[in-house]
């Protein structure tokens, strides 16, 4: 069992000299989910590499479970510094691809023309596909083989407006996740604000918020 994690490569966040990039939570949770169900894991980011850090989740008051165990995972925290670069991944051979949000994916994933053209090859293929909290963004632009949006028509999920309003960057975001998922024709469905909410439909897995992306996770892997 093969599991592809995609991370962003972005650290600007917006106009603000503020640092984003990816949510600690939303990759640690995930990657212990896959790791202790015996999951051969592979990191890619659009540049390779060390993937930027929101500092925000490493805040003490965004630790968890995960976060510690990764604190102390000097293999994970060696292959997190080690990410492939996106564009020499073959998509081929893995059983399943994983977004972790936070809100760097916004500004990179979600234009990348090569993690696209990854999803869509594996919506094609009948994969699994799952995105947590901001990752939903990487839907922004991909497609089914007819043209039409790869949400549309789909139950979807991913960080909502009131959310994004709560931690006081609606003007600063490129985008709205939930606007967009609405705008591309998804069945937009959310939990309340910050607690576990996911969605499956057929073989997408969404995630709302920090808090979805283990339970993102351990559906993912039903799938596989």
């Amino acid at each position: 069992m093969k599991i592809l994690m995609v991370l962003t490569s972005h650290d600007e966040l917006g106009d603000t000299g503020e640092k984003t990039g990816f949510w600690l939570e939303e990759f640690a949770a995930p990657y212990y989910v896959f790791k202790d169900a015996g999951a051969s894991i592979t990191l890619a980011t659009p540049k390779g590499g060390q993937p930027p850090l929101d500092p925000k989740s490493d805040d003490e008051s965004a630790q968890t479970e995960d976060t510690k165990r990764f604190k102390l995972d000097t293999a994970a925290q060696d292959a997190l510094a080690n990410t492939e670069q996106l564009a020499q991944i073959n998509a081929d051979e893995f059983d399943a691809v994983f977004y972790p949000g936070g809100h760097g994916p916004l500004w990179d994933l979600a234009e990348d023309k090569t993690s696209q053209a990854l999803i869509e090859q594996f919506a094609n293929t009948d994969r699994p596909i799952g995105a947590v909290c901001h990752a939903p963004a990487v839907f922004k632009n991909t497609k089914t083989s007819d043209g039409s949006p790869l949400v549309s028509g789909k139950r979807v999920t991913g960080f909502t407006n009131t959310e994004e309003d709560a931690v006081g960057l609606t003007d600063v975001v490129p985008f709205l996740v939930e606007d967009m998922l609405v705008k591309n024709g998804g069945n937009y469905d959310k939990g309340d604000d910050w607690a576990s909410f996911v969605v499956v439909d057929g073989k997408l897995v969404t995630g709302q918020n920090p808090a979805s992306s283990a339970d993102a996770a351990k559906k993912l892997m039903a799938l596989i």
